[in-house]
């Protein structure tokens, strides 16, 4: 099944609550998305508010990938920095794959998507991610050329006595 991605796609109330459940999916199939399960829609939309709010605003962009039966199938946001210094690289924020579509090389096509669309945009050098320890997402990132530029052990507390590090990855752009 394909996944065709959008960069800037127009923001409705479809692709909000598209959207919206994705993360909820993601999160409840323990995805390293900011939540821990169990979470409802209603848990995880204030946070999507935020993100589409900084959307609209210009301080992000959007890629959404959407299925064949046209379903919101994977997300990424990349978060432009304000501090002037820091201006030739972004942030990828909140990257998913929807769980029916894990295992099918959908991730890497997101990732090959968020790169194209970083290129995309004058002045961008590369990319830095955050993940979360104890999935093994820095292997997955890494096998996307992103290689691990820092660590910091337990800074993320998932439950009481269930901390993990938190993992910077960069793709240099040139």
């Amino acid at each position: 099944m394909a996944i065709t991605f959008t960069l800037d796609p127009v923001v409705g109330p479809a692709l909000h609550a598209g959207i919206l459940n994705l993360w909820t999916d993601v999160s409840n199939a323990g995805g390293a998305v900011g939540f821990v399960p169990p979470v409802t829609a209603d848990d995880i939309r204030p946070a999507l508010i935020r993100q589409l709010a900084a959307v609209a605003d210009g301080g992000s962009r959007l890629i959404v990938g959407h299925d064949e039966e046209g379903r919101v199938a994977a997300t990424a946001f990349l978060t432009h920095n304000t501090h002037r210094l820091q201006l030739h690289w972004l942030w990828a924020y909140t990257v998913m794959v929807h769980p029916r579509h894990q295992g099918e090389g959908r991730g890497r096509e997101l990732m090959a998507a968020v790169e194209d669309a970083a290129r995309s945009i004058e002045g961008i050098e590369a990319i830095r991610l955050g993940a979360r320890g104890g999935h093994g997402l820095e292997h997955f990132y890494a096998s996307c050329g992103y290689k691990e530029v820092g660590r910091v052990p337990d800074a993320i507390r998932v439950a009481p006595g269930d901390d993990r590090d938190d993992i910077t990855m960069l793709l240099p752009l040139h």
